[in-house]
């Protein structure tokens, strides 16, 4: 049984407050991209066993398709096994939901295979155990996203833009960014209401416009090409660009795909993970 682990990119990230519990409490916009993992799952005696085509790529416990498939075994009694088989083409630990959306084809694709029959939402609440991201890769598409991640609200489909991704040849750890981020320090917040009436009216240059993430006041500080990389895009006709996530990728948006092809040949001369891509 074979889905496809799609990618997302954060159009906007906002952080409005922080828990007791140290959790930020988030407001983004969503957009799942066709830049997909393929993740393939099949039925045996026992155990849990991953393979993957990337070495890099941990196959035991600290993946999140093996801990999504662990918390499916345990909520929903199964004890036989499942050997997973994951085709990465998402580049890890890059703001791009790399894992989540892997946990997220686990959780889908047991509740399939052991036709347990749950709802979106118990995965979701399930899924949310494994990250913040897992509960909205279950919904995908172009999605509101509040709470810890656990508010997930379908939004207008913002398909067919043309996208362009860069990620530089380091990984930044999502835990550590949000530990450097002081809410205290933040001027200006992005425009939520703004960001999702540009997208109910299909207008690229508008959403672009407005785009913002937070994140960026510390990713882009401690990495300044970033900043350089952000610049080149809009210098090769990008209508906005911006970081997703924690980062480090970096996404633009191109209204002609021969400018996004002009900067995907260009920054491919740069950098190794260059996709050329759109939202689905």
């Amino acid at each position: 049984m074979r889905i496809k682990a799609y990618a997302k990119v954060n159009i906007s990230l906002d952080i409005v407050g922080k828990r007791e519990d140290g959790y930020h409490i988030l407001e983004m916009v969503m957009q799942a991209i066709d830049l997909y993992d393929e993740i393939n799952i099949e039925k045996q005696s026992k155990d849990i066993t991953i393979k993957c085509n990337k070495p890099y790529v941990p196959t035991d416990e600290r993946n999140l398709a093996y801990k999504a498939a662990k918390l499916f075994m345990e909520k929903y009694h199964i004890h036989s096994g499942v050997n997973i088989n994951i085709k990465k083409n998402i580049p890890v630990c890059a703001g791009l939901a790399g894992g989540s959306t892997d946990g997220a084809a686990v959780l889908k694709l047991m509740n399939k295979l052991f036709e347990v029959n749950a709802s979106d939402e118990e995965l979701m609440e399930l899924g949310l155990k494994l990250g913040a991201d897992v509960p909205y890769c279950i919904k995908g598409g172009t999605a509101l996203c509040k709470g810890i991640g656990e508010e997930v609200t379908k939004l207008n489909e913002f398909k067919d833009k043309i996208l362009v991704l860069v990620k530089p040849p380091f990984g930044v750890s999502t835990k550590s960014v949000y530990q450097d981020f002081d809410l205290g320090k933040v001027r200006s917040h992005p425009n939520t209401e703004v960001l999702i009436k540009a997208i109910e009216s299909d207008d690229l240059r508008m959403v672009s416009n407005n785009m913002k993430n937070l994140l960026e006041n510390v990713t882009l500080r401690k990495h300044k090409v970033l900043i350089n990389i952000k610049e080149e895009m809009k210098n090769t006709g990008a209508i906005g660009a911006m970081m997703s996530g924690s980062g480090p990728t970096v996404f633009a948006f191109f209204d002609d795909m021969l400018k996004a092809q002009k900067c995907f040949e260009k920054m491919k001369l740069k950098y190794t993970d260059v996709f050329i891509t759109r939202t689905i």
